[in-house]
């Protein structure tokens, strides 16, 4: 690798250990700011979650064979010598236990001992759980399809980091023998290198024994040199007891150019404890691998969702559209809603929506602005879908509904009320979008799904009695600038009101404002049927009051928009599963009742 292949990144971000600060947040800040500037250094621990044994529980085990070998008349030899592998080896053989000097004794050449090892490393094929990939290599692959790491360097004999690469669609340039290093690709050329520095269990030439892991070959040695000179390094499931040369390799670099991070699950010996304050490493304990990636590629996510740029109005929609169409797309679509949907919920503070003064139409201006992209892509959304994803408009909207969970212990009522505006636009953008769609069985979903319990009543309602544009926008309030003239008022201000603030939204998805217009009349009749059936107590058999109950919409005898959905047959037949306490007769009955009572009092 030429001077060329060294990373540069002036963006680089070094906190030192002894910092306030979770070591977990200075790597992942330092990893976000500086990718592909870290390599990894995986050990034994990081695949004991998938089942592979490490280099000690490799000695038990073969100490376990070794005495049943060395006594086979014996029904327990086996499992006592497991139990005390010291105690067995001390009585049969000289100088210290260890994973390398017990291999030397039971394999005399290369070949012997990788036949040794090889059941410790090969997946059982009846087993579909058998050491396959675990939650530590799947993030690792993530950290390279993601770009953070193009550099993994371990000392494990298994193929799990691999697999876990190519299960991911990455094709990782793999060196395990003494003759890679020469003619490897310079690193900054392939998507990811894994530096297998002992081999591979199906190397004969894998190093296992303690004089085989005391030094490497002069171009191994070369090039770890210059990888520890030139990347940053994250360390995890690596003791460094055994393994002398890549100690003195790691040792030997003075001058770091990137600072080092170590994830040490359980407490860690003289010779990595030595190791870490030698390069002042930010050691990170107590989590294991399976945890300690996953969460590393959780604060990455977190930290580019900080640093996108929201998508246009218009590209939002257009993604949006595009991931309708495309079933593999749904997360995308899912995480596109929610993010629009954050947005609203994260501005709707009190600091930013006062609960006194004379600030209505200021709110009701601000929720409305803060809610634009959400409610161009719920339009197309719920124009477009054919029920699909029904369950995550409902849960837009039951989001919105929590902006009143609490009540706070001074407010004034009607600004109270208005924090359910964002909850109202996305349901009637919705609901008056699926109208026009033909969709208006939908409109029963998202008016009886989202729930509310107020804290002032104990009684759980539906969106179609808390929504009702009655009590979200309080007619006196609106009266005060929703008004068509000097000394005039709106018959029905939340209808004109809703009606004025949507209308470019749903133009975007039904340019013919006449289409528009019946589809807002059709939509709140509906509204309006569902309010009738709610079994909430409270406004009970109230209407949602809007335009649709002018005597030019309305009708009368047979024509009209009460004539016309009371006759529809395929329509009521849509409707029917939806009500539950009454029937869609009873409902008309009801609403043709309140209006005869109470239109003019409007």
């Amino acid at each position: 690798m030429t001077s060329s292949s060294t990373p540069t990144n002036p963006g680089a971000l070094v906190v030192p250990p002894g910092s306030a600060l979770n070591p977990m947040v200075a790597l992942a800040t330092s990893v976000h700011a500086s990718p592909r500037v870290y390599a990894l250094l995986l050990g034994a621990g990081v695949s004991m979650g998938a089942g592979i044994k490490t280099g000690w529980g490799v000695v038990e085990d073969l100490v376990r064979r070794a005495a049943v070998a060395d006594d086979p008349g014996s029904d327990t030899a086996g499992e006592d010598a497991a139990q005390d592998p010291q105690a067995w080896w001390d009585a049969h053989e000289t100088g210290p236990l260890g994973y390398s000097a017990l291999l030397a004794a039971l394999g005399k050449t290369p070949a012997a001992r990788q036949a040794l090892l090889s059941g410790y490393f090969d997946a059982d094929p009846d087993d579909a759980d058998d050491k396959r990939p675990g939650a530590s290599h799947r993030a690792i692959a993530e950290l390279v399809r993601r770009g953070s790491i193009g550099v993994i360097i371990t000392t494990n004999f298994d193929r799990l980091t691999e697999r876990a690469l190519e299960e991911a669609g990455i094709t990782p340039q793999i060196i395990h023998r003494p003759e890679d290093y020469a003619s490897a690709a310079p690193l900054q050329h392939r998507a990811v290198t894994v530096i297998k520095v002992h081999g591979d269990y199906l190397d004969y030439e894998s190093l296992n024994t303690d004089e085989e892991l005391s030094t490497y070959p002069g171009e191994q040695a070369d090039f770890l040199d210059r990888v520890f000179d030139e990347y940053g390094l994250i360390i995890c499931g690596w003791s460094a007891d055994w393994d002398r040369a890549l100690v003195r390799a790691i040792s030997g670099i003075r001058s770091r150019r990137y600072p080092m991070f170590w994830s040490q699950y359980g407490t860690a010996g003289a010779e990595a404890r030595s190791l870490a304050a030698r390069h002042n490493a930010a050691v990170i304990t107590g989590a294991t691998a399976d945890e300690f990636f996953p969460d590393l590629v959780r604060r990455l996510d977190a930290l580019d969702k900080l640093a996108e740029v929201p998508p246009t109005r218009e590209m939002a929609v257009a993604q949006l559209k595009r991931s309708l169409a495309d079933p593999v797309r749904r997360i995308e679509l899912h995480d596109l809603v929610t993010q629009a949907t954050d947005l609203v919920i994260s501005r709707a503070t009190p600091d930013n929506y006062p609960l006194h003064g004379d600030v209505f139409e200021q709110n009701a201006t601000g929720y409305r602005r803060d809610a634009d992209t959400l409610l161009h892509l719920l339009a197309a959304g719920a124009f477009h879908d054919d029920g699909t994803y029904d369950a995550l408009w409902v849960r837009t909207v039951q989001g919105l509904v929590r902006l009143r969970q609490t009540l706070p212990a001074s407010h004034n009522g009607d600004l109270e009320s208005l924090r359910h505006y964002p909850a109202l636009l996305a349901a009637w953008t919705m609901g008056v979008a699926a109208v026009a769609a033909g969709r208006e069985e939908f409109v029963g979903t998202i008016l009886t799904r989202p729930v509310f319990k107020s804290p002032l009543r104990q009684e759980t309602e539906e969106a179609a009695i808390f929504l009702n544009s009655w009590d979200v926008l309080p007619k006196n309030s609106l009266d005060r600038f929703c008004v068509p003239g000097p000394q005039q008022k709106w018959k029905y201000p939340a209808s004109h009101y809703l009606r004025q603030e949507t209308t470019e939204v749903l133009r975007s998805i039904e340019p013919d404002d006449a289409a528009v217009a019946a589809a807002y009349d059709r939509f709140e009749f509906l509204a309006s049927l569902f309010a009738c059936d709610s079994a909430a107590p409270r406004r009970r058999g109230m209407p949602w009051p809007g335009q649709y109950l002018f005597e030019d919409r309305w009708g009368e005898d047979d024509h009209g928009l009460f004539a016309e959905i009371s006759a529809d047959a395929d329509l009521r037949a849509r409707l029917a599963p939806v009500f539950r306490n009454i029937t869609i007769d009873e409902a008309l009955t009801q609403l043709a009742d309140w209006r005869r009572r109470y239109h003019n009092d409007f």
